[in-house]
């Protein structure tokens, strides 16, 4: 038998015992407690033993049902679309020159290359004209030391045989020159000497070679004092080229404006607004070349004698003959001869309205107004004035009746 003090003892110890089975219990599920395990035990939701052995603070809220909502479809990006093409620009085919095709000699600066090329546009479809160039982009007449124009001339027209030389140069002179050994400025007077008996020396050069040739002058530029200089250099381009037997070729009014400033854009050879000149206002665009050519090509092709337009078989004279101007061709006039003042088919008679005195009216109206002599008042009118008042015919006829009656 088990004593009482035995079974008090036994009592006493039993919260002991059940709190070391409580704490081996929460060691033992610790150890064995793996993510699966927390997984499934948060999907089963709280246990007994989280309510009574975790603390408020740990406790770990299972995470809210996700309540999966279908996405809207993708929007399908629209595919970009494709710019308009640009028609392209129409080229001028290029024929294949004759044999016995006339050369033309485009010697100068950078602006003489570019009038070039656009003389290759003008003449692409005739076979009977041959564009050579032959210029030098940073040449002029200052900087001879560089470039001698009058001495390279005479060796380009030996070489080529141009049956025509187009000249355009200049752009590049705005400098000092070198006069004496000593330095001239821009335009002053030393230099302005110079400078013509530089330019008198080009022209000689071509004189001698016995070709004719076209002096293109310089267009304005976009600086002010530039296109001031330009139209000074021009007045001696055209007194250097007509005193040596060519011909200047005035191109100013095509790169202004009405106001006579430079400008940018303007009217091509048709007429329609294009851009001519590039955006430093120095350089010209491809149509302000073609610009620049058709400015020579009217009095080039009568150089040359051409008769036909371009792009059609050309007749030409022949190398070193004189060149006329073709005779225009008489135009009808139909004629209408003037009439006499005096015609009689102007009124059916035989003279002018006036000449005869008319015929004499014997209307009383007339009377009184050319001759002026009124007619008789009648009897009782307001403007009879006779004294006595004579009897109204009416009146006395009727006392004339009733006299016979009653005799």
């Amino acid at each position: 038998m088990i004593s009482a003090a035995r079974i008090q003892v036994i009592l006493r110890r039993v919260p002991i015992l059940i709190l070391a089975v409580a704490v081996l219990a929460v060691s033992t599920a610790a150890a064995f407690h793996t993510p699966a395990v927390a997984q499934e035990e948060q999907r089963r939701g709280w246990s007994l033993r989280d309510l009574l052995f975790l603390r408020r603070s740990e406790r770990v809220e299972p995470p809210p049902r996700q309540i999966q909502r279908a996405r809207p479809p993708k929007a399908r990006a629209k595919k970009p679309r494709a710019a308009p093409r640009r028609p392209a620009e129409p080229t001028t085919p290029i024929v294949e020159k004759a044999p016995d095709a006339r050369t033309v000699l485009v010697v100068g600066d950078f602006m003489a290359s570019g009038l070039a090329e656009g003389l290759d546009t003008a003449f692409a479809e005739n076979n009977k004209i041959r564009i050579v160039v032959r210029s030098n982009g940073s040449s002029g007449f200052v900087r001879d030391d560089f470039y001698n124009w009058p001495e390279q001339i005479k060796s380009l027209v030996e070489t080529e045989k141009p049956a025509a030389v187009i000249v355009m140069l200049g752009s590049n002179d705005r400098q000092q020159m070198r006069v004496n050994d000593e330095r001239e400025q821009p335009r002053s007077e030393g230099w302005d000497k110079e400078y013509e008996r530089r330019t008198e020396a080009f022209g000689k050069a071509i004189a001698s070679a016995k070709v004719p040739y076209l002096w293109v002058g310089m267009p304005a530029f976009k600086a002010p004092k530039m296109t001031s200089d330009m139209l000074a250099f021009n007045d001696i381009y055209r007194s250097t080229a007509e005193s040596h037997g060519g011909e200047f070729v005035d191109i100013w009014d095509g790169f202004v404006d009405e106001d006579g400033a430079f400008v940018t854009s303007g009217p091509d050879i048709n007429g329609q607004p294009v851009r001519l000149r590039t955006d430093d206002g120095i350089y010209v665009s491809k149509a302000g070349k073609r610009k620049l050519a058709f400015y020579a090509e009217k009095p080039l092709m009568k150089m040359l004698g051409m008769t036909a337009p371009t792009g059609t078989p050309a007749t030409y004279a022949p190398a070193g003959a004189p060149v006329e101007a073709p005779a225009p061709a008489p135009m009808a006039v139909d004629r209408t001869v003037p009439m006499l003042l005096n015609d009689p088919a102007l009124d059916g008679g035989s003279e002018l309205l006036g000449a005869a005195p008319p015929a004499k009216a014997d209307g009383l109206g007339e009377k009184l107004v050319v001759e002026g002599k009124a007619s008789d008042a009648s009897p009782g009118r307001a403007d009879d004035f006779h004294w006595p008042p004579r009897a109204q015919p009416a009146a006395a006829a009727a006392n004339e009746t009733t006299t016979a009656i009653n005799p």
